[in-house]
């Protein structure tokens, strides 16, 4: 299930339950944290998700994925998941 844009599993977030968030897909680009670039990005460029992108994986992408305090574990799993996406869906969503 693709649950966000930046390939993140909102299903497994820690701050899904206390903070009522529903992701950046349900809602409109301003999870928890306030308006993320990331869903912005994939709105303006009319994509559901960064898999549907040719520029995969891009440089604000890698900030969200390295970001010491809330990225990835390995670094570069949400790039891997939305390859993933990608190869699922053929770049649709």
């Amino acid at each position: 299930m693709i649950d966000s844009r930046c390939g993140l599993h909102c299903t497994t977030c820690t701050y899904k339950e206390p903070c009522g968030c529903g992701g950046c897909i349900e809602t409109n680009g301003h999870p928890f944290h306030g308006a993320c670039p990331v869903a912005q990005c994939c709105q303006e460029k009319g994509f559901y998700h960064c898999g549907e992108c040719p520029e995969l994986p891009c440089e604000l992408l890698w900030s969200y994925t390295c970001d010491p305090e809330q990225g990835d574990t390995p670094h570069g799993a949400r790039v891997e998941q939305c390859r993933i996406w990608r190869a699922e869906t053929k770049g649709k969503p």
